[in-house]
């Protein structure tokens, strides 16, 4: 079992997040403990690195981000629950395919919870309930450790999704945990899933971090 350092961001524009996981994981070491971060974006278009342009139907006033994850495009917005695992792979005994099947199961998890079924597809990564996407996977792997992570629909206006091909499927439909009936409060949704990722994970929190008002600029343990 690891330990690692849990982090509630708040809502964040999405590029000083995406680079902060960047400069951790570009600076950890063999010491540094694993760390689990969760917030919600502004509105934004992010492409993968196999994003074909013409997924990106209609993108209007949001922003656009190319990024350095796997996968196609996607949409991250308000009302929608980020979750980032910056984890030492090698050192928790994970390979991408437990990491990815671990953020799966959680979701699929909390959705039993709320009396919802949901499950993973071999064919495309996320969780669906009835072939409508509930939430989104999407990794990198660097120096043997993992940023980036997955988006679960919370409370979102689905209407941006309609402007793309959500994760390169043309006509995939989106739904979100409001209206299949269940939660719709961040907070909540991140208290009840936390317990199932650490379980799926493997994970001990060590601690939990305060709030913080924007991106952190140091990503040591606080003491």
């Amino acid at each position: 079992m690891s330990q690692l350092v849990v982090r509630e961001l708040g809502r964040q524009v999405y590029e000083p997040v995406w680079r902060a996981m960047q400069e951790f994981t570009n600076s950890r070491d063999e010491s540094t403990l694993d760390e689990l971060w969760f917030c919600e974006h502004e509105s934004v278009f992010t492409l993968g690195l196999n994003t074909k342009p013409e997924h990106l139907l209609a993108p209007g006033d949001i922003p656009v981000i190319q990024i350095d994850r796997g996968g196609q495009v996607t949409y991250h917005g308000p009302g929608q629950l980020m979750i980032y695992p910056l984890i030492d792979l090698r050192r928790a005994g994970l390979g991408v395919r437990d990491l990815v099947t671990g953020l799966e199961q959680s979701v699929v998890d909390l959705c039993a919870d709320y009396g919802i079924e949901a499950a993973s597809r071999c064919d495309a990564p996320g969780v669906y309930v009835s072939d409508v996407k509930l939430a989104s996977v999407g990794l990198r792997i660097r120096r043997g450790a993992s940023f980036h992570g997955m988006a679960l629909n919370v409370d979102v206006d689905l209407e941006p999704f309609s402007r793309i091909n959500p994760c390169g499927f043309k006509g995939l439909e989106l739904t979100d945990l409001a209206r299949l009936g269940a939660d719709s409060d961040l907070a909540d949704v991140r208290n009840k899933l936390l317990p199932h990722l650490l379980r799926h994970l493997k994970l001990d929190q060590a601690f939990s971090s305060a709030s913080l008002a924007g991106v952190p600029t140091s990503l040591h343990s606080p003491a």
